[in-house]
């Protein structure tokens, strides 16, 4: 990743000396000394397919003035370093200011609203659930076995939900750690997972965010609140957890092996989805 965050940087005449790896899971996100720019670098190969997707999301965003995070102007984007490809973005504020379920709500709002951009695929929450599983380091058979099948249990069930709102373009992953702190107010981030689909889904992460990470429910009312909508209370609820908690629990398979540190939490939230165990709380990857 040094490598190609070096090439990367010398394409778009940057300097990488210094940079700080932010986090890495789906991407390795680094924060540039010399510049306020960012560069996610994707880090899983059958995601890498992405790429183009966020960025016709993040060009749509701007000529629509929605506030989001903006692309590093200059360069052709996606940039393809030797067997790896990028995207370089403006940093945002370091304002240690956390937004508020209302701000993402507004956010939301905007998005659903938009026209729909050509090039952006229609929601396909399992997809990249089951190229995780095909990228999976060190996961066993029956374990590999046990959430494909899962896969095919609740995309059964999606294929047959009768969604009350309207198909509209959807951030994808909507959480609160998605909005940044922008010098004029909240701002999206990460759009890896952005298609044209249902917007309930995008008032999931909070619900979620409630259910396993022991989040206030009062921070899901608000966002239902300034949303509009109450997909907890919707009878597809259950649908659309199923499939987040798939997603919530192999969001880290294509690393395992280089980060040892988060087996155990996977193998927890793995253990209570075999065992149907609803109750049980999570702790956020790190």
């Amino acid at each position: 990743m040094a490598a190609a965050l070096a090439d990367v940087c010398d394409q778009a005449d940057l300097d990488p000396a210094g940079a700080e790896l932010l986090r890495f899971t789906n991407n390795a996100v680094y924060s540039l000394v010399s510049a306020p720019v960012v560069v996610r670098i994707v880090g899983s190969e059958t995601l890498r397919h992405r790429v183009a997707k966020v960025v016709t999301v993040a060009e749509h965003f701007a000529r629509h003035d929605v506030p989001a995070v903006r692309l590093f102007p200059g360069i052709e984007q996606p940039v393809s370093a030797g067997e790896h490809v990028a995207t370089l973005w403006w940093r945002a504020s370091e304002r240690p200011v956390r937004s508020s379920p209302a701000d993402l709500a507004r956010l939301l709002r905007q998005v659903h609203a938009l026209p729909v951009p050509e090039g952006v695929p229609g929601w396909s929450p399992l997809t990249d659930v089951r190229s995780r599983v095909a990228d999976a380091e060190e996961l066993d058979l029956a374990a590999r076995r046990f959430l494909l099948d899962r896969c095919d249990e609740v995309q059964a069930n999606l294929d047959v939900l009768d969604f009350p709102l309207s198909p509209a373009l959807v951030h994808g992953d909507a959480h609160l750690g998605n909005v940044l702190a922008g010098e004029d107010g909240p701002l999206l981030c990460d759009f890896d997972s952005s298609g044209v689909g249902p917007p309930e889904w995008d008032l999931m992460p909070v619900a979620l965010g409630v259910l396993r990470f022991g989040e206030p429910m009062a921070v899901y009312e608000e966002l239902a609140d300034a949303y509009g909508f109450d997909v907890m209370a919707w009878d597809g609820f259950e649908v659309l957890r199923a499939a987040r908690e798939l997603k919530l629990t192999t969001s880290v398979l294509p690393i395992l092996r280089s980060h040892p540190d988060v087996r155990p939490e996977f193998e927890r939230r793995l253990t209570d989805l075999r065992a149907g165990n609803r109750e049980a709380r999570w702790t956020r990857y790190r």
